[in-house]
């Protein structure tokens, strides 16, 4: 088994909770602070923070404080992990699919 199996699991025990998946829904758009990211939520603060260490924990996100304001956004690459997993568990049919789609995309392009 692969070394980066770890940090799928990781990475994938961080998502599997909704909050959590909003959260990083939310940060895709841009980073934000901890009491706009928790408002949508009907939770205490202190329950919302705990999602927050959880992806912070898993490297999913980082946050930084100034003042008394904590900001939070999505690290660079730390999705990547699932990308390659899910890539390699694609089938071989899915892969002749997908060079049959190309061939043939070629195909009409040079008829045209």
């Amino acid at each position: 088994m692969p070394k980066y199996y770890d940090d799928v699991d990781t990475v994938l025990r961080a998502l599997a909770d909704p909050t959590r998946r909003a959260v990083v829904e939310r940060l895709a758009i841009s980073p934000a602070v901890v009491s706009e990211l928790a408002a949508p939520f009907p939770m205490a603060l202190p329950s919302f923070m705990q999602h927050l260490r959880v992806l912070e924990e898993a490297g999913i996100i980082v946050s930084h404080k100034v003042g008394r304001v904590r900001t939070v956004s999505l690290r660079p690459g730390s999705l990547d992990v699932l990308h390659v997993w899910l890539g390699e568990q694609r089938t071989p049919a899915e892969h002749q699919a997908d060079r049959l789609g190309i061939h043939l995309t070629r195909t009409t392009h040079k008829e045209t």
